[in-house]
């Protein structure tokens, strides 16, 4: 009943968000780096996180969940949500949102009590502080790749609920987790609710509101189910392959050809593709059954054979990567 409730409170928000940002002009405009043909509202990821963090709050008072996974994964989201929203509303200096992003990043890993050991084939090695450094770091990275790859209608609702949803799998068919998956399935719900209005051809977009959340909350999930013993790093590593793989290739690419990587653009391979194929649905579609059918299986794999999840992990970046190259992600077309 909660997971229906979070999905109905997360679609009637996003009615509401978007009846707001029609009101108040807070529309994405076609530009040269868009993906999109003619203006609509942003910001519709605030319905995802006030579902989200209305079920989060309404878990802990029934003691369904811990309290502390939800200050972990909700205080610092909240900040994470506030500097986008603020960003939707207008402009946001890059500075100040980084370091919104950095002060939340490490609350979450102070919070948790740092990483646990990590798994290198047959060695385990404890990275000390420097592992908590790039705990903390590595989160910034993905939330704010998250918002990089939120370029296409619903390619980034599809990841998250998928992702989520094949993290709370694993950790109830391996280690009957429940309140770990609990909170994976939340976001799930949180997320379909959504993405009614996101599905191509969008009607609202998610905003940085929504996709800083989102990758923010995936990022702090992974230390926290990472101390179950049940569901390591490299499974999350291996879930979050597609757009781990394609944003970071496409970033070092346009670094190492010293162009200006941190300017908008639309040279990321969903987006080449996209334009290829002359269509958002089909490239959701197959991200979605990529994740599916092959990272969720990897991912389990990686689960019950620990001492293997290097090698899963290059099945499941491989061909994100071979395909990035093939489509020249990360070279401007005039390059080409």
């Amino acid at each position: 009943m909660l997971l229906l409730l979070s999905a109905m409170v997360a679609f009637l928000s996003t009615v509401w968000v978007y009846r707001y940002a029609v009101r108040r002009d807070i529309l994405d405009h076609p530009n040269e780096r868009s993906s999109h043909q003619s203006p609509a509202p942003r910001g519709g990821g605030l319905a995802i996180v006030f579902s989200y963090v209305g079920a989060g709050i309404s878990s802990v008072l029934l003691g369904w969940v811990e309290s502390s996974d939800f200050i972990a994964l909700c205080i610092g989201g909240l900040a994470v949500a506030a500097v986008g929203l603020w960003d939707d509303h207008g402009h946001v200096s890059q500075w100040f949102r980084f370091s919104a992003h950095i002060l939340a990043a490490f609350w979450a890993v102070h919070w948790i009590g740092g990483i646990l050991p990590v798994q290198f084939g047959e060695t385990i090695l404890d990275l000390g502080p420097i592992g908590d450094i790039l705990a903390a770091l590595s989160i910034v990275w993905l939330l704010n790749l998250y918002n990089f790859m939120d370029g296409i209608d619903g390619i980034a609702g599809v990841e998250a609920a998928i992702v989520a949803g094949g993290g709370a799998a694993i950790l109830l068919f391996f280690g009957g987790q429940g309140q770990k998956a609990a909170w994976l399935l939340l976001l799930v719900a949180s997320v379909l609710g959504f993405i009614v209005w996101n599905w191509p051809p969008a009607r609202i977009f998610m905003g940085d509101v929504g996709s800083g959340f989102l990758g923010y909350v995936l990022g702090v999930a992974a230390l926290v189910t990472s101390q179950t013993g049940v569901l390591t790093i490299w499974s999350w590593v291996i879930l979050l392959a597609v757009f781990v793989g394609d944003a970071t290739f496409t970033l070092l690419r346009r670094m190492a050809r010293g162009d200006r990587w941190y300017r908008a653009h639309r040279i990321h391979a969903y987006q080449i593709l996209s334009r290829r194929w002359r269509s958002h649905l089909k490239v959701t579609l197959v991200v979605g059954i990529y994740d599916l059918i092959w990272l969720i299986p990897l991912a389990m794999a990686a689960t019950a054979y620990p001492e293997w999840s290097l090698g899963f992990v290059l099945l499941a970046y491989a061909p994100v990567l071979i395909i990035a190259y093939y489509l020249g992600a990360g070279v401007p077309k005039n390059s080409t």
